[in-house]
């Protein structure tokens, strides 16, 4: 599904990514873990297709197709969601036009009709009882807003950035089994983390440790679990650039 091979990337430049190599495959979970400014978050924005970052060199594809040549909308159109740390509101725009936009975006996209007002509305109370949103679109929690935008799009690949970033234990929770939900054989889910505590919820099948650009160690879940006890100190230490 997504073939990442020695992708460098840089912002105002300063290299980031320094050639990260990556490889998941349908029905797959991954968890990308790391000390803070190792460039999780960018690896996220370079393959979201955020304009700030310069892609240097490697290559990137998904479902076949080259990822760095196409523009955001393609991308997202194509089954690729990015669940940012701070989701930022925009003024002016409700959720309920917000979904219906992109969802029909991605339905013309797919060569299909745009959904018809009691259609869209049947969708939403379907994929609002996974994150139990109930109160519509008034208010309501950020991070659990973008767990909902990912139940109506039903991505190919999730790519979720700290998600659990501010969450208390209810929230957490919250979203952590509406990821899980969402999981089918046919997507793929990346959790960037720096805890444990939401890999509780998000159960991955591999963990990555990405440390000055680079993915310097992987292992199965157990590997996350280790972390939390010891650190990243047991790795860093024996890491030479």
């Amino acid at each position: 599904m997504l073939s990442v091979k020695n992708l460098r990337a840089q912002v105002a430049g300063k290299e980031i990514l320094k050639g990260i190599d990556l490889e998941v495959k349908a029905g797959e979970v991954h968890a990308i873990m790391g000390p803070n400014g190792s460039g999780k978050s960018t690896l996220a924005s370079v393959l979201a297709g955020n304009e700030k970052f310069t892609v240097t060199g490697g290559e990137a594809t998904f479902l076949g197709q080259d990822l760095l040549s196409l523009p955001i909308e393609e991308r997202a159109c194509m089954g690729l969601f990015l669940g940012f740390q701070y989701p930022v509101e925009i003024p002016g725009v409700s959720m309920a036009n917000f979904m219906k936009m992109a969802v029909n975006e991605q339905r013309k996209f797919r060569g299909e009709k745009p959904l018809a007002p009691a259609e869209f509305l049947k969708l939403v109370r379907e994929k609002s009882a996974i994150v139990e949103l109930n109160e519509g679109f008034s208010g309501g929690e950020k991070k659990r807003n973008e767990i909902f935008q990912m139940a109506m799009l039903e991505p190919k690949l999730a790519i979720l950035d700290e998600t659990d970033s501010g969450l208390d234990i209810d929230a957490l929770r919250i979203v952590g089994t509406g990821v899980t939900k969402l999981h089918r054989s046919d997507n793929a889910t990346i959790v960037i983390t720096h805890y444990q505590r939401l890999l509780d919820y998000i159960v991955p099948d591999f963990v990555h440790v990405l440390y000055k650009g680079r993915i310097i160690y992987s292992g199965d879940r157990s590997l996350a679990l280790k972390l939390e006890k010891e650190g990243y100190d047991w790795l860093i230490n024996d890491y030479k650039e």
